[in-house]
């Protein structure tokens, strides 16, 4: 069973995507918050093991409250729901602590593959956001006529950049490899430094773009 909790001002909406929960056998939906203040209170008092919050809330809004569970409750995975497609809002996020980004208007049709998705341990984005994120990227290297870094990888590279874009901690992919979490590390640096990023949540994104992870 998948405990969740659901957060948003918008009454209608947060009973819609309940209704959709509780047709699945293995959701249940613990509690439900109208501002981030309210979702924090929640959180602490029913440790859930995912949450569902809106990026526009009064009190607090949902970015703030994110970076407040995943500090404090750093086994709760959160996905955030927003009406922006732009990379911006997505990397604040992914900078908070989210591993889900659903755009409002396709959050019916893939809430239930993003909770399983990150409640597996990986990332899940809307599919409006991949795309935008590919033309973007293709359409920035055009712009600046950028050759794509990705090559400059060596295959053990591209191998290290999808498992930590999918959430697997430097000891996870040292045991998955059969490598020591210095060298991982060191791979990590690595590719970092080759593609120009200078954070996970950066790496996350690329990943994206280049279609790595989905």
């Amino acid at each position: 069973m998948i405990r969740i909790v659901l957060a948003d001002d918008h009454t209608v909406l947060r009973n819609g995507l309940k209704a959709l929960l509780e047709r699945q056998p293995e959701f249940q939906v613990v509690g439900e918050a109208s501002d981030g203040r309210e979702l924090l209170t929640i959180v602490e008092d029913q440790k859930p093991d995912l949450v569902v919050t809106d990026i526009a809330m009064p009190n607090l809004n949902g970015t703030d409250a994110t970076q407040q569970i995943t500090s404090k409750f750093p086994g709760v995975r959160v996905i955030m729901l927003s009406m922006h497609t732009d990379e911006a809002y997505v990397l604040r996020a992914l900078k908070a602590g989210a591993r889900g980004y659903l755009v409002k208007e396709s959050a019916e049709a893939d809430l239930l593959t993003a909770i399983r998705t990150v409640n597996s341990g990986k990332a899940f984005f809307s599919p409006t956001v991949c795309a935008l994120l590919v033309e973007d990227y293709i359409r920035q290297m055009q712009d600046k006529s950028i050759e794509d870094s990705y090559d400059l990888l060596s295959p053990r590279e591209k191998e290290i950049l999808q498992l930590v874009a999918e959430g697997k901690s430097n000891k996870d992919v040292a045991n998955m490899l059969n490598l020591s979490v210095y060298t991982v590390e060191t791979h990590r640096g690595n590719i970092l430094q080759k593609l120009n990023l200078h954070s996970i949540p950066e790496l996350i994104l690329y990943a994206v773009r280049k279609g790595v992870i989905s």
